[in-house]
């Protein structure tokens, strides 16, 4: 495969992977592996949306705007938020083999972050003052990262997913790292979906590089809408613009025993770690918390 055709297979432009009611529609088919899933479903005020789970669980996730979201036996009322650059917002977890409804008054976009999974877990509110929100790394690599559903935060069978904010002119998923072999206690194997939102409109770029011959080998300059897929090779940095702050959302999910997210770093690139201590994190972080969503 040419780096061409790499760059078109694995970096969707907004609306290159639209469906129906689906401004983004990445399910295992479509990125040619077996688990991981991202939808982001657009609402106009009173619309209402029906969700089949079938072999996979899923997070509803507000992005802009709140929902409600209606199963057999449990309604989920999501407050949801502004934008995903003004505070941190609940969610709702649903199960394989469920249907939901997914409805909105004032309208709204909203991810779907789903995993092929077997256990069937019981549906459940995430409320917004729970979620962990954590500062990583320092200086110019400093990033926010809202631990919706990471994998020691909120139970699920195999769905991984965070958000992460990059404050402008920063560097994140940075030193590279990848998660595409199984090493026990070293290394997860996980596929990956980067989803993006650039405040402002703005141009943000994310880097895979191969991590073996033949491997994925992408640069991407990536605007609000676009998603980059991580079937393997290191990935990172992801750059935010200066002025501008960078959102993606990280969808993970595999065939791992333990539902657990381990990284190995590029050798190359490890080094910086070894700078963060003598370094204060970026003051313009937290650029929110929990609290924002009360």
């Amino acid at each position: 495969m040419t780096t061409r055709e790499e760059q078109q297979r694995y970096h969707l432009r907004a609306g290159e992977a639209a469906s129906g009611p689906y401004a983004l529609h990445i399910d295992p088919k479509r990125a040619g592996w077996d688990r991981s899933s991202l939808r982001v479903l657009e609402l106009e005020p009173g619309g209402v949306h029906t969700l089949v789970t079938g072999e996979s669980e899923w997070v509803v996730l507000p992005l802009a705007g709140g929902c409600t979201v209606h199963t057999a036996d449990d309604v989920f009322e999501l407050a949801g938020r502004e934008s995903v650059f003004r505070s941190v917002t609940d969610f709702a977890y649903l199960p394989r083999d469920a249907r939901a409804q997914i409805a909105s008054g004032a309208g709204g976009r909203f991810a779907l972050a789903g995993a092929k999974c077997e256990r069937r877990l019981p549906a459940r509110y995430g409320p917004a003052p729970e979620v962990p929100v954590e500062l990583r790394g320092a200086g110019n690599c400093s990033r926010q990262v809202n631990n919706f559903a990471a994998a020691d935060t909120f139970e699920c069978d195999r769905l991984i997913a965070v958000e992460v904010l990059t404050p402008g002119g920063n560097w994140s998923s940075y030193p590279p790292h990848k998660h595409d072999e199984h090493h026990p206690g070293v290394e997860s194997e996980l596929e990956e979906i980067y989803y993006f939102e650039v405040e402002g409109n703005g141009l943000g770029y994310h880097r895979v590089s191969p991590s073996r011959a033949g491997g994925t080998d992408v640069l991407a300059e990536v605007a609000t809408g676009d998603a980059v897929l991580i079937p393997d090779g290191w990935h990172g940095p992801s750059i935010a613009p200066p002025g501008r702050t960078l959102y993606y959302l990280n969808v993970m999910a595999g065939p791992g025993e333990h539902r657990e997210w381990l990284i190995r770093d590029h050798p190359g690139h490890s080094w910086i770690r070894e700078t963060w201590p003598a370094q204060p994190v970026d003051p313009r972080l937290p650029l929110h918390g929990p609290e924002a969503a009360e």
